[in-house]
């Protein structure tokens, strides 16, 4: 594999401009899948999936930690909790640790809600990625697994930094 300074700006730009245009186009289809499988109490907002995959991934997770994450402020994430709590998706408990604080736990409905949407996705990309042709299909694997670890890392390096904040 050629070092990163060796492959030419234009083709990092090209690659750049067209996973843009490919996370847009899939977050417009996110956004039907949610729609085909949401009844109406289910999270309407990107915002809401966001704040449920954080707590999926961080069961008891404390809010304080969510706002972080999120980088959103506390009331924000409070009315985002407030509606998961109404729709019966989360449950707010009391920290085992200090009285003072919130933890988050996704329900069972909650969980299963998650589940519906990525089935959806799955089947979504399973369909379009069956569809290339198989040399091109093992080039989007390798590509989109090396992608993943550079976001990974990115994200890493983020939190790490003090003070730093990316936008939700």
């Amino acid at each position: 594999m050629p070092a990163p300074d060796a492959i030419p700006s234009s083709i990092c730009d090209e690659a750049t401009q067209s996973a843009s245009g490919i996370a847009e186009l899939l977050d417009v289809m996110w956004g039907r899948v949610q729609d085909s499988t949401a009844d109406a109490t289910a999270p309407a907002s990107a915002s809401q999936l966001r704040l449920m995959y954080v707590v999926e991934r961080q069961d008891g997770v404390r809010m304080r930690a969510v706002c972080k994450l999120l980088a959103a402020s506390p009331p924000n994430v409070s009315r985002m909790c407030d509606r998961l709590q109404a729709t019966g998706f989360l449950e707010r408990l009391p920290c085992p640790d200090s009285g003072r604080e919130i933890t988050l736990r996704l329900t069972t409905a909650g969980k299963r809600h998650l589940e519906r949407i990525r089935e959806q996705r799955k089947s979504m990309l399973h369909r379009a990625i069956h569809n290339m042709p198989s040399v091109e299909r093992r080039a989007l694997a390798i590509g989109l697994a090396e992608l993943r670890h550079q976001l990974t890392a990115a994200a890493g390096e983020e939190h790490e930094r003090p003070g730093a904040h990316s936008a939700a």
